[in-house]
Order: structure tokens, then sequence, then C-alpha cells
């Protein structure tokens, strides 16, 4: 779906909720997507949205190679040219922060046309052994970290790191990215790779991949068992558990992210992103009234974000409150904030419905 610019005679009417000091800006490390603009399934490389707690590394890419070792039985060290010769994949795929929310207005979210070569082409190459049953990815980007244990602290350098199964390594979808939308990544997306983890929240999309390291142990780095985690209650045997899990795959969130008008006719804009699982519907509801039904496009990939349209006639003059919803093919339907919160403590996957406000004069 390719979204015109405004046509002419066409408004864009301005969202009364965004805080007047809303900037995409949030300094050297962090930048937001202003999703206003949105105009089309992909999102430009210098307005995709990026975050990172360890810096830039600045990586030749002549020189770099791609460790991989652990319970493998070939340890290799490869080029970039040793890995495009390997055969690359492409993939629309887009992804949010998992912090993603109301505060930021939405704008840790984008979606571009990613190319790499599948993880399980490079672990076929060096062979994983029988006993292993994690792979981790480290980045280049390092810091120093303070471990707590016992009411005791430590001070040690760690690199950002996450895991994920030697299952999920081995499935079709994961993969070794080395450029986005045509051009190879820019340093804040990674330069000169990451790994992409399509319908996955954005922390274990890691950037500056350096060594992808398979073991039979859990990985219990920061950022993996520490850092992004979220709190949930669940029903079992008859009580309320409050668990802790690690974030991966991104819960159905829809969004409206610009509204305009032309005539008489107020045209709503929006976009919804998950973990690849088909969708339902998607609906609108217009201040206190019933839900309708919004037109859905299917996106170039099931990882991609699904661009959704409504058209309100006969609007009145004043403030009104739009909100969206989705509903996956399994019934799963995005929650209220109220009915979230009854069941999260953490505000990481807030995938609850964002009710925007918007003036027509």
């Amino acid at each position: 779906m390719t979204l015109p610019a405004l046509t002419r005679g066409e408004q864009l009417l301005a969202f009364t909720d965004y805080p007047n000091e809303w900037t995409t800006d949030r300094g050297p490390e962090k930048r937001r997507y202003d999703i206003r603009k949105i105009d089309g399934e992909i999102t430009p490389a210098d307005q995709f949205f990026t975050t990172q707690h360890l810096g830039h590394p600045q990586i030749d890419g002549a020189s770099f190679r791609l460790k991989v070792s652990g319970l493998v039985d070939r340890p290799m060290e490869l080029s970039l040219d040793e890995l495009r010769g390997m055969g690359e994949t492409e993939l629309v795929a887009g992804f949010e922060c998992s912090g993603n929310g109301p505060g930021g207005m939405q704008g840790s979210v984008s979606n571009g046309r990613w190319s790499g070569v599948p993880l399980r082409t490079i672990l076929d190459k060096v062979g994983v052994k029988d006993n292993a049953r994690v792979v981790v990815f480290f980045g280049a980007d390092s810091g120093t970290e303070e471990v707590e244990f016992r009411g005791r602290k430590y001070e040690v350098e760690q690199n950002y790191g996450r895991s994920i199964s030697v299952e999920a390594a081995m499935s079709p979808e994961p993969f070794v990215a080395s450029s986005m939308n045509g051009a190879p990544l820019t340093v804040h997306q990674g330069f000169p790779l990451r790994v992409l983890m399509p319908g996955w929240y954005g922390a274990p999309n890691l950037k500056w991949l350096a060594n992808i390291h398979v073991q039979q142990e859990p990985y219990l780095g920061k950022y993996q068992a520490r850092w992004y985690r979220t709190l949930r209650g669940e029903m079992i045997g008859g009580e309320m558990r409050w668990t802790e899990a690690a974030i991966t795959r991104m819960r159905t969130k829809s969004i409206v992210a610009r509204v305009s008008r032309k005539a008489d006719t107020v045209n709503i804009l929006g976009f919804v992103l998950n973990d690849g699982t088909p969708l339902r519907s998607v609906e609108v509801k217009i201040d206190d009234g019933a839900w309708q039904k919004a037109s859905l496009e299917s996106g170039q990939s099931k990882y991609a974000w699904k661009l959704f349209t409504y058209e309100w006639k006969g609007a009145t003059t004043g403030e009104h409150t739009i909100v969206s919803r989705a509903t996956d093919v399994n019934g799963d339907v995005q929650p209220t904030r109220e009915e979230l919160g009854g069941t999260k403590k953490t505000r990481l996957e807030d995938n609850s419905q964002h009710p925007r406000t918007v003036m027509i004069s």
C-alpha cells in the first residue's frame, strides 16, 4: 500500500494530545519516528526510530569479521563478503521498542525492507553440536555494568547481549541483516550487521553483531535477564500467580497515526503490528459511538506493519476522541488500558488501546 501525500484541499488535523515539547530527537542515542508523517509502508532510513544503551561503536567493514563460537563443529570468523556469498534473503518487517507507548506518542516504531543471510544458513555452515540449547548474540557495543548479587555489587565490562533457543535459531525467520531499504545499515541501525527477529520487539533485534556463541546453559546477561522483562499475572491452579518473562514476541497493537480532512470526510490512518499472527479485523470508534470496521491492507509480509484507513463522514465541530482496536484470527482483542493494567505491572509490552484527541473546526 502506498499512501499519497495530502491531496489538494486536504487538511492535516492536529492531535490535541501531543505535548508541546514533543520531538523526534531524544539526544545522540535515541530517535523517535513521527508517525503522523507515515505516507507509505517503508520508513525512510533517516527517520527510522533508534535506541541503544552503550553508544555507537565505529566498525571498519573491510576488516570486520563475525565470530561464530561455542558448541559448534567448525568455529569461524566470517567477512562481510563471505556472508553475502552464502545467499541473501529479503523481508519487509516492522517492530517497536518494548517500551513504546503513549508517553512517547508511539514513536519508537518503524517498518523497513531488510536484506541479509538466514541465521540457520550460518549455523548449518559451522555445525551445531547435539548438546547445544541456546544461541547468544553479542554486540560490539559495551560498557561498565553493575551486577548485584545477594547484597554485593560488582562492576564488570559487558557487551549488549541477547539469546534465543537453538530451535528458534534454526527456524526460517531469524536472519543476520546487512542492509535496510536497499542500502547498507547506518551506524544507528547497527552497521555492519544486526540480528533481525521478525515478529519480536526491538530489544532482541541486536545491533552491531560481533559474535554468535552457541552454548548449553541459559544466557543471563543484563539485557536478557534483568532489563527487558515483563511482570504478568496469570491464573494458575485457581490462584493469581505473578511471573516474570523476557521480552520476546510482539503483542497485537493498533494505533491511530494520522487524521486529515477533505470537504465533509475525515480520513483516519493507522497501523497494526504483531508477531505475524493473521488479523481478523481492525475497528475504529469515534467518541462514545459504536465500533466501525476499518479497511485493512495486507502488507508486504506477515511481519510488516499493516496500514488501515477509515472514512468518517459528517464530523461535527469540536474536539473528538478516536481510538482503534485490532483482533487476530484467534479472537485475541487488543485490550483497553484498564484491562491490561489488571494483569500486568511493568510498563513494557504496552499494547493497550490508545485514544487520540483531535480538534475539528
